[in-house]
């Protein structure tokens, strides 16, 4: 990172733009997110060589033992929740866990985690990542820590839209992987839009250069590209550009670990039984068909829907004081919701947890003992 006398820079392209200099002389790269590559350079460009030191040391991925990434050709088909749950899911098998968000246009992990107002600090090392929650030992069990890294956590309103070219979109992923500071992490999970656009081109090219994908080769200075979970709903219109995805992976040489069927169904609160929405099994002939591992089906969770949104399963009326007018009753529930428990302690009393428990421990099982195709 550039170190210089605290002053104020202008960047003779843009004399509107002014990169202001934090107390300590660093440079506040935040503001140059809005500029494409070459306004970045030219304004480092006119800083005098004497006043420009690069920091040494560790490269923020140094301490990231694991990289995962999830994907699907399709939108809409809950990757961010897929990632989240497995994320809760490795943390609570004691694992070390960060999440990536590279979604610039549409990022979802901070309203997920319910942090949308969190904000991003910087250190000397980089960025800081958002902490969801610390790890921690509870009755002899371990529970590993969660942190997150989103464009929304950057953003002034949650509701600016992103209106990026290629090349911005391109700079910001390279700037994600290079100057976040995750610190010794097991596991980093990477939340990617739909598609195979330049997000995906940029993180693969990124990644191939500064992770290893031969599980021999992994070493505490190098992180291990472990490789994809590919996220898929049922229908054949979902399955066939999950398929681009699978090609995707083939061309790049990133490993696959596996296919979720998401969606797979509804699953009724009251008796328990399994109602198919749209088609059945697709996610699964995908896989035999195209030879990756099939992971499991997860029926649509609506605990975990209210759990994300902050609530609880609706109770009954019978539960509400008798003769209770619609208003007291919404009164109620609002008191009734109100739970201090981190997420990851709420989120072992929705059902889908069992499921994503065992594809934790599937998961763990092939990139710890080296398997994928």
């Amino acid at each position: 990172m550039g170190m210089i006398p605290s002053q104020s820079v202008i960047d003779k392209q843009n004399p509107l733009r002014r990169v202001t200099q934090k107390s300590r002389g660093e440079i506040d790269f935040c503001h140059l997110i809005s500029n494409s590559t070459s306004h970045a350079w030219n304004l480092i460009s006119l800083l005098p060589r004497s006043r420009l030191t690069i920091a040494t040391g560790k490269m923020p991925l140094d301490g990231v033992k694991n990289i995962v990434l999830v994907l699907s050709g399709k939108g809409g088909v809950g990757k961010s929740s897929v990632t989240l749950q497995l994320a809760l899911a490795l943390t609570l098998q004691g694992k070390s866990v960060g999440i990536l968000d590279i979604d610039l246009t549409g990022p979802s992990i901070p309203r997920l985690v319910g942090l949308e107002d969190a904000k991003i600090t910087q250190a000397p090392g980089g960025w800081v990542p958002v902490t969801v929650h610390p790890a921690s030992t509870n009755d002899g069990a371990q529970r590993g820590s969660l942190r997150c890294m989103s464009l929304g956590f950057l953003l002034r309103d949650r509701g600016d839209a992103v209106i990026w070219r290629g090349p911005k979109k391109t700079a910001m992923i390279r700037q994600f992987l290079s100057d976040v500071y995750w610190g010794e992490t097991d596991y980093l999970l990477v939340d990617t839009p739909p598609g195979t656009s330049d997000e995906h081109i940029a993180l693969a090219e990124q990644l191939l250069r500064s992770a290893t994908t031969n599980p021999a080769a992994g070493s505490s200075t190098m992180p291990r590209l472990a490789g994809a979970v590919l996220v898929t709903t049922p229908q054949a219109v979902a399955t066939s550009d999950v398929r681009k995805e699978v090609n995707f992976c083939v061309k790049t040489q990133i490993p696959m670990l596996g296919v979720i069927e998401n969606m797979s169904g509804y699953t009724c609160p009251c008796c328990g039984e399994v109602t198919n929405l749209f088609s059945s099994g697709g996610g699964q002939v995908m896989a035999q068909e195209t030879g990756v591992k099939f992971l499991g089906a997860v029926p649509v969770d609506i605990q975990f829907g209210e759990l994300v949104e902050g609530k609880v399963v609706d109770e009954s009326d019978d539960e509400f004081e008798d003769g209770a007018q619609p208003e007291q009753k919404r009164e109620q529930k609002q008191d009734e919701v109100v739970d201090e428990r981190p997420l990851v302690e709420r989120y072992k009393d929705c059902w889908s947890y069992s499921r994503f428990e065992g594809f934790a421990d599937t998961l763990l099982s092939e990139i710890e003992g080296g398997v994928a195709n």
